[in-house]
């Protein structure tokens, strides 16, 4: 009698040359913040869309740029530095606040939307963690968005010097006094160390966004700003004090004290670099509790998408 055997029968690899897929570890992450950036286009296009105004304005004032350099001329140093870097200053304002706007409604919508449009049921049939999932949705404010506002702030920038030398240069004026006030090699140097310091400091505030994201079954916005709203009043109505409320506004922009230092009011160094205080932003109590919080809130996060239903 002929026994039938359980065992499935080996197919031998001379033969068919088949080898079991190798899929690295950093491939789903990969994917997953593509993903992001393919469904939120958002997140580049409104940099670029402030930039081109930026530079549209920017270049309506050139009409005046022959007129205001020859005024400069006459100032000190330290003066003429501080007239040719305010429009490149108020661009990097502009396009960072972009950059932070995009960043806390994207953070706001990176889990609710998935629940809402049920696309969740099709992302968790995927061989994607929920860990990889969340961390690449936090990887957009923190890695992402602080890398392409870097290169748009510069291009931006460059832009602007281009155009001014040769409105200048069209004018009779002399160019070289734009090129030796602006170090614009440094002033990349310290823009991307500023972006590092605002992207470790805003830890916290992304990873509470993500919570709620992850949390809120409607109004994800309000529910991420009422409680902190009420906590404020709370505090000033029962203690007449507004510690809570100091505690926000040194997490919102704590960064510039503690990862920058002036020697003077109203000076302005030749250097940017020389204001950059890397010791003392490493060494800050205040970035460290805010890492450690922000890496409670998005375990947090990881945990309710893993168990969250669709809306």
């Amino acid at each position: 009698m002929n026994i039938p055997s359980n065992r499935v029968p080996e197919s031998p690899q001379g033969q068919q040359g088949i080898t079991p897929a190798v899929i690295s570890a950093t491939r789903p992450m990969y994917w997953s913040v593509r993903r992001e950036l393919w469904e939120n286009r958002s997140i580049y296009i409104a940099p670029l869309a402030v930039a081109a105004a930026v530079l549209f304005g920017f270049l309506i004032r050139m009409i005046t740029l022959p007129h205001r350099m020859r005024a400069v001329s006459a100032l000190d140093p330290a003066k003429q530095r501080a007239a040719i870097e305010m429009p490149y200053d108020f661009a990097a304002f502009l396009i960072l606040l972009t950059a932070f706007i995009v960043g806390v409604f994207y953070c706001l919508d990176a889990l609710h939307g998935e629940r809402r449009d049920r696309s969740i049921l099709f992302w968790k049939s995927l061989p994607v963690s929920d860990l990889t999932t969340v961390l690449s949705k936090a990887g957009i404010p923190l890695v992402v968005l602080p890398l392409l506002i870097f290169a748009v702030i510069v291009t931006t920038q460059m832009i602007m010097m281009l155009l001014s030398t040769a409105v200048l240069l069209g004018s009779g004026v002399e160019t070289a006094t734009p090129w030796s006030q602006l170090p614009l090699l440094r002033m990349s140097l310290a823009l991307l160390y500023a972006l590092t310091a605002i992207a470790l400091w805003h830890a916290p505030i992304y990873g509470w966004l993500l919570l709620v994201s992850g949390w809120a079954r409607r109004t994800a916005f309000l529910w991420a700003v009422l409680p902190l709203l009420a906590i404020c009043v709370v505090e000033r109505i029962a203690f007449h004090t507004s510690h809570f409320a100091s505690l926000l506004k040194y997490r919102l922009l704590g960064w510039f004290t503690q990862a920058f230092v002036f020697h003077a009011k109203g000076s302005v160094a030749m250097d940017p670099l020389t204001q950059l205080t890397p010791g003392k932003f490493l060494s800050s109590p205040g970035l460290w509790i805010g890492l450690a919080v922000a890496a409670a809130l998005l375990a947090a996060a990881v945990r309710l998408r893993r168990y969250r239903e669709p809306i």
